[in-house]
């Protein structure tokens, strides 16, 4: 699929990027990966690692579209990952996170149709199903900016769709490697929010396939949402450090006591796959298509009205054996 094509992916330096592009390049002969970002440095460093004729690293930010449109001459994919993705620090610089995550959203979308850009898959999170705070807003608005760019492609052979997951195992951010760090640092206790939380969790390689597939899948407009482990938190931190205590700290401000994927208002719309679930878009004008065949032939069925995929209710849920091995994997892939 990939072979001799170009690839562009914005927010290329993050762990998401480093772990797609060693995907490609260990199953595939691509034309050119395009590192989009902002940090020379975070370049500088990724193509230490990442110096095969095909990569290029290009530095620019979402925000700027002339840049953008640049860098796309020619591409054949687009993987959008670049975001502002702290909670707290979004809810602090409000008009930061919308200049990226919203504004830097439709940049992409109309540099892709400028530059004929085959196919896009912008990467979201369970934040933005339900939201509330503003990270997950802006993910929320970005989602639909990539929906509905279907609707304004013309008859052009291009095509959006969006990938929904939960919390990526050692990615930045990761309560994993935060508490991790605390243990380095000596600390006698591990800060719980609430004893009931739960999470949804992926690895980097299993989200790296599951935006594999959805280009693979897709014909554009779907937000496809992976069936993922969930995990209460307090039984993560007792994986992590069986003799250590945890304490209560009450749950931060923006954060929920459970994670939604799939929301109840949106049953109507959702298809079951075998290992995914799709959300159909509300509105399609150019193209009348069924999406509960998708590009392969899998065949998905309505979910049943007022159902809900959130992290309390799912069905699969990881041990502590199989978390401490999915930790150990995720270690091995950031190196």
């Amino acid at each position: 699929m990939f072979n001799n094509k170009t690839i562009l992916i914005t927010g290329g330096t993050g762990s998401f990027g480093k772990q797609f592009t060693k995907t490609i390049l260990d199953r595939y002969e691509p034309k050119k990966i395009i590192i989009f970002s902002r940090d020379e440095l975070k370049q500088y460093e990724m193509a230490q690692r990442f110096n095969d004729k095909c990569m290029r690293y290009f530095i620019g930010d979402v925000r700027d579209a002339e840049r953008l449109d640049r860098a796309m001459i020619g591409v054949d994919y687009v993987i959008h990952a670049a975001a502002l993705k702290h909670v707290p620090i979004a809810e602090y610089n409000p008009m930061e996170c919308i200049k990226t995550n919203i504004i830097g959203g439709q940049n992409v979308i109309d540099a892709c149709i400028k530059n004929g850009v085959k196919r896009t898959i912008a990467l979201s999170t369970d934040k933005a199903a339900n939201p509330i705070n503003l990270y997950g807003a802006s993910k929320l608005a970005s989602d639909k900016l990539f929906v509905a760019a279907n609707n304004i492609r013309g008859g052009e052979d291009i095509f959006f769709s969006v990938v929904r997951y939960g919390n990526v195992m050692g990615s930045r951010g990761s309560v994993i490697p935060y508490f991790k760090k605390l243990l380095e640092d000596g600390e006698k206790e591990l800060p719980i929010t609430d004893e009931n939380m739960t999470r949804f969790w992926i690895t980097l390689s299993e989200g790296v396939e599951v935006v594999i597939n959805a280009f693979r899948r897709m014909h554009g407009g779907e937000i496809y949402v992976p069936k993922i482990a969930s995990m209460k938190i307090t039984d993560m931190a007792t994986a992590i450090s069986p003799d250590t205590p945890q304490k209560l700290v009450g749950i931060r401000p923006g954060e929920k006591l459970h994670e939604i994927m799939c929301p109840k208002d949106d049953s109507h719309l959702t298809i079951e796959f075998k290992d995914h679930f799709v959300i159909k878009p509300t509105i399609t004008f150019s193209h009348k298509i069924d999406f509960s065949i998708n590009s392969l032939g899998e065949e998905g069925k309505a979910v049943e009205a007022g159902f809900e995929y959130n992290s309390e209710n799912n069905t699969i849920w990881l041990s502590k054996d199989e978390l401490l091995k999915k930790i150990a994997q995720a270690e091995t892939e950031e190196r």
